[in-house]
């Protein structure tokens, strides 16, 4: 781009058509307002900033640049990264003051591949910005925004971007949440009340994420084989026979090797993903899998009435996604979850209690 600063003086001696085409690099002030930086000048507006300096009411010398054939102006160069880095479940929003910002489509979880984040905004002067990857998110709700710095960018900047985008297609997407049925097992003694709430707290959740509560089975028996047979009963109706997709389990510890619960489950084929997860409140969450079943628990059932870790993983589950250990270990960056952090969390969560230590 060629850039100038002009006088009032020299502006004041200039024509339209010598104008016409630059782009403004800083905000000017006329008697009929303020036109802001970037905004292009055509004719109409190359007469007005001429009459201005000739009036003497523009005092200031106007900054301004004329592009090559080989520059973007900022509004075309956010469209086309806003393009490339959209995917499925994100909806670009009006240019405002040349910044695009990109809303979800619908309820759901934000996912980002960050890697290619990362690249993109390696490149100078692109600027591409987004919610944590994994964030649950409503409708509407503004998930990314896309600027460039400068007024003019050269277009082969522009063009690098679209390729990172387009190579870690899709950079974002929203992931919406499907009306699954999802049980609940109890593994520990629990009274009528604290089993109410347990189911109250259990439904509030799984209903705010589009999914249906099929209702909680309890394994009363504190005799460990008679646990065991318990447990296994309840997972063959659970995972196997009625093929629930998640599952949602109070009363086991990730600690605990010795609970009746896992020796059902492995010995009905499932596994442990992952025992316990890098982030607090509920490191001591486990996920397991039995046939197409995750099975996601909680060391005590009181925990499901309260904002933990879990609530960053339940959205999750709810939009089909197969949690691995590795985007599990993932939750450790930004996994203090401190009031502040809550955010983070579907709406449902924070307002809920933490639970102490």
């Amino acid at each position: 781009m060629l850039a100038k600063r002009i006088s009032p003086t020299a502006l004041a001696g200039a024509t339209p058509e010598e104008l016409a085409g630059a782009v403004l690099l800083a905000p000017v002030q006329l008697i009929k307002g303020t036109v802001r930086k970037g905004t292009r000048v055509d004719r109409n507006l190359g007469a007005e900033l001429i009459a201005a300096a000739r009036s003497g009411s523009l005092s200031q010398s106007l900054r301004i640049a004329w592009p090559e054939e080989t520059d973007l102006h900022e509004d075309e160069a956010a469209e086309r990264l806003a393009a490339a880095a959209g995917g499925r479940g994100v909806e670009r929003r009006s240019l405002r003051q040349s910044r695009l910002d990109l809303a979800a489509r619908w309820d759901g979880v934000l996912h980002v591949r960050t890697d290619g984040l990362t690249r993109l905004n390696a490149i100078d002067s692109l600027e591409l910005f987004t919610l944590f990857h994994g964030q649950a998110v409503q409708a509407g709700q503004v998930v990314a925004s896309v600027k460039v710095a400068p007024h003019l960018i050269p277009t082969a900047l522009v063009e690098a971007g679209v390729r990172i985008a387009c190579e870690h297609a899709p950079l974002l997407q929203v992931r919406p949440y499907v009306a699954v049925e999802v049980a609940a097992l109890v593994a520990e003694t629990i009274g009528g009340s604290a089993l109410a709430r347990f189911e109250a707290g259990a439904r509030t959740k799984v209903e705010a994420l589009g999914g249906r509560f099929a209702g909680t089975t309890v394994i009363s028996s504190g005799e460990p084989d008679t646990a065991e047979r318990e447990a296994r009963a309840a997972l063959e109706s659970l995972a196997i026979a009625q093929r629930l997709p998640v599952i949602l389990v109070g009363g086991v510890s990730a600690g605990d090797p010795l609970a009746p619960f896992y020796s059902a489950l492995g010995s009905l084929g499932g596994r442990v993903v992952r025992h316990g997860v890098p982030a607090h409140p509920g490191s001591m969450i486990w996920l397991a899998e039995l046939a197409e079943s995750r099975l996601l628990g909680l060391p005590q059932c009181g925990m499901f009435t309260m904002a933990t870790a879990a609530d960053l993983i339940l959205p999750r589950l709810l939009t089909g996604e197969r949690l691995t250990r590795e985007s599990l270990a993932e939750l450790a960056h930004g996994g203090v979850l401190t009031r502040e952090m809550r955010f983070r969390f579907p709406a449902y969560a924070r307002d809920l209690d933490a639970p102490e230590g």
